[in-house]
């Protein structure tokens, strides 16, 4: 399954890709790097505990900016930009300016000299403040730690940046943006596009429900579903574990059945989860245990000479293919599924404006459809194991 990371933003929860992130005017922006490989940085670095905790249930870890001290040169460097800078001019103190404003920058002029496209129209005075150029050099410090290994002779070590935002935020991460592109022209900040999340809903809620009390139902329900399938559990460290992975398992698969620019409704009234349910993280993690058994089983047969090893592909008799549901899972899940996860992972080219996509629900939604094929009762006459009927 196509990994997926999360962030709280305010009380809920988004994956990247996507992601969701808090903003000010300086929003934390997943930063991903790209030459040919991806880093990911968050930008700032979350400040409240309980967030760190919540990353840590879902087994992400994401690479922070360095603190302040560190950022002192590189803060001071972008402030004599800012002094250099025709866009810039200086902001008079009043009743109503807001505190710590450094400057004002003109962004609407600078967007319309470069010719930049996609950007909103409402983008204009940006009020300039100590915490934005912090972020601006956090990220200056994530493109100087992203490596560059593959370069040939000639090229230029420059790398893509993704800021993945949530869509409430994306009007400050695009101010953010062309203040980089204005303080630090480059290569780099030229290369600059967004990846927008919609947002997280929960249906009729009660009260209001935030990252880790979302995590502990879905951690809940799955324990309960297990027990329904299992029977009682014992309380010890190894079921902990696994039913720990089993929620974060499928608390990914639930964000990422959703494309990432579209809203996810999270019906949490229903206190059950099952491994039946067509859409649900759960039916997909039941049903991978069990082909996992059978592949396992398969192969301690294979080394006790019960049966012979699988044959290259090219040496598969696929006449002993004879129902209609084994082409069909054959020809719409396991030929396709290579080329689905390596389109998934593949961030579209440059192209005019600074929105791009990634396709991660289109895994989701073939994963299900496998699983649901595994799963199905076979008909009379239909192999319960269609795909492996063609190494006999």
């Amino acid at each position: 399954m196509w990994p997926s990371c999360f962030a709280p933003k305010g009380e809920c929860l988004r994956p990247v890709l996507p992601l969701p992130l808090a903003a000010a005017p300086a929003a934390p922006s997943a930063c991903l790097a790209l030459s040919r490989r991806v880093d990911v940085r968050l930008v700032p670095a979350l400040s409240e505990e309980r967030s760190w905790d919540v990353l840590r249930q879902l087994r992400i870890c994401w690479p922070s900016g360095s603190g302040v001290s560190a950022l002192t040169d590189a803060i001071s460097a972008l402030k004599a930009a800012l002094g250099r800078c025709p866009c810039a001019a200086a902001c008079e103190q009043g009743p109503g300016t807001a505190e710590g404003v450094i400057c004002k920058v003109h962004l609407k002029s600078f967007v319309e000299q470069q010719g930049l496209l996609g950007y909103d129209p409402n983008l204009d005075v940006l009020l300039v403040t100590e915490r934005i150029l912090r972020s601006l050099a956090e990220l200056q410090e994530a493109v100087l730690q992203c490596p560059c290994p593959f370069l040939l002779a000639g090229q230029s070590s420059c790398c893509s940046i993704v800021h993945v935002v949530n869509c409430e935020e994306e009007f400050q991460q695009q101010q953010l943006d062309v203040l980089w592109r204005i303080l630090d022209p480059g290569a780099h900040t030229a290369l600059q596009k967004h990846l927008v999340c919609g947002p997280v809903k929960v249906m009729n809620p009660s009260s209001p429900i935030g990252a880790d009390q979302y995590f502990q139902l879905r951690k809940r329900q799955m324990y309960e579903a297990s027990v329904i399938k299992y029977g009682e559990l014992a309380q010890d460290e190894a079921w902990t574990e696994v039913i720990d992975t089993l929620t974060v398992a499928a608390i990914r698969f639930e964000m990422l059945s959703t494309a990432h620019r579209s809203q996810i409704t999270l019906d949490l009234e229903n206190n059950s989860i099952s491994t039946k349910g067509t859409k649900s993280g759960a039916f997909v993690m039941y049903n991978c245990a069990r082909l996992a058994t059978l592949f396992n089983t398969f192969q301690r047969a294979v080394e006790q000479g019960t049966y012979p090893p699988l044959p290259p592909v090219s040496e598969l008799n696929f006449s002993c293919l004879r129902e209609e549901g084994e082409w069909l899972l054959l020809f719409n899940y396991l030929l396709p599924f290579p080329e689905v996860l390596q389109q998934a992972a593949q961030l579209p080219p440059p192209s005019k404006g600074i929105r791009i996509t990634a396709n991660t629900e289109t895994v989701s939604a073939m994963c299900h459809g496998i699983h649901w094929c595994c799963s199905s009762s076979p008909s009379p006459g239909q192999s319960s194991m269609p795909a492996g009927a063609a190494h006999q």
